[in-house]
């Protein structure tokens, strides 16, 4: 299957049904639905690969996809190494059994970058197929709009803001239009999700930069994380000023069934 190309469904459904972290500040605060889109931007050291970590290890997805996109080569051979000594916290199982890992160290070709990452969304397509939630972690999308400013100037393409292509904006939808809550092809009342959560690496944390500020406009779920309390060793350090979720009506009738008519009001009153 040709791997820019979206795979077809039947119908596309409402995002209705919340995709639980095992992050108390993300499932209370800001939920992410699945079939949803989020965003993790923060400046170096603020936790962006640990947070992805934590999803991929405690997140109710039947199967996560993590892609390493443009990484450096240490940290993706923590990954390889830690991964498979996990254990499922559901089924007491190995992690990698339901874990994709697609590694793309930094010292790769820039061309491998956008292939990796198409080649992710791909697969957790694939999944989503057989009626999977799948979870795709991209980290980090910053990488990827770099290979393509790399690309966009050997084929002396004219440059937009800070040298990132024209395209930017529409490469990066593309990406994350792929993710949603479907109705399977071929059977009647099959469905299966993919979830997409992209790490975004501003540099020195500016999230006006082009990447950051394309991503806010695609993404429904934004978790800023705060230099400031990642110094303070608080993780995940999400700040709740600058962090927001748009799926917060959608998901409340499964929080108030499952959990307490008052989720949302107590919610709210936190947050004031």
């Amino acid at each position: 299957w040709p791997v820019r190309k979206a795979r077809p469904v039947a119908e596309k459904y409402d995002p209705t049904l919340p995709l639980i972290t095992g992050q108390r500040v993300i499932d209370t605060f800001f939920p992410v639905a699945k079939g949803g889109t989020a965003a993790i931007p923060g400046g170096f050291g603020t936790g962006k690969t640990v947070a992805l970590h934590q999803l991929a290890k405690w997140s109710d997805a039947q199967i996560v996809v993590y892609v390493g996109c443009g990484e450096r080569g240490n940290e993706m051979t923590d990954v390889l190494r830690e991964f498979p000594e996990l254990e499922d916290p559901k089924t007491g199982e190995p992690l990698m059994n339901r874990t994709v890992l697609i590694a793309n160290t930094s010292n790769m070709p820039v061309a491998a970058r956008d292939a990796s990452v198409y080649t992710g969304i791909t697969i957790a397509e694939y999944y989503r197929d057989m009626g999977y939630d799948v979870a795709l972690m991209a980290d980090s999308t910053s990488r990827l709009a770099e290979a393509m400013r790399e690309i966009s100037g050997r084929l002396e393409e004219m440059p937009g803001e800070e040298g990132y292509p024209a395209y930017l904006a529409s490469r990066l939808a593309e990406f994350y239009e792929r993710s949603g809550r479907v109705k399977l092809l071929g059977s009647k009342n099959k469905e299966g999700s993919v979830t997409v959560v992209g790490a975004v690496s501003p540099p020195g944390g500016d999230f006006s930069e082009p990447v950051a500020q394309n991503t806010l406009r695609i993404v429904k779920v934004f978790w800023a994380l705060d230099v400031d309390l990642a110094d303070r060793r608080h993780f995940p350090s999400i700040n709740w000023l600058k962090s927001y979720s748009l799926h917060l009506e959608e998901v409340s009738n499964w929080w108030h069934k499952e959990v307490g008519e008052d989720w949302l009001s107590l919610r709210n009153k936190t947050m004031a």
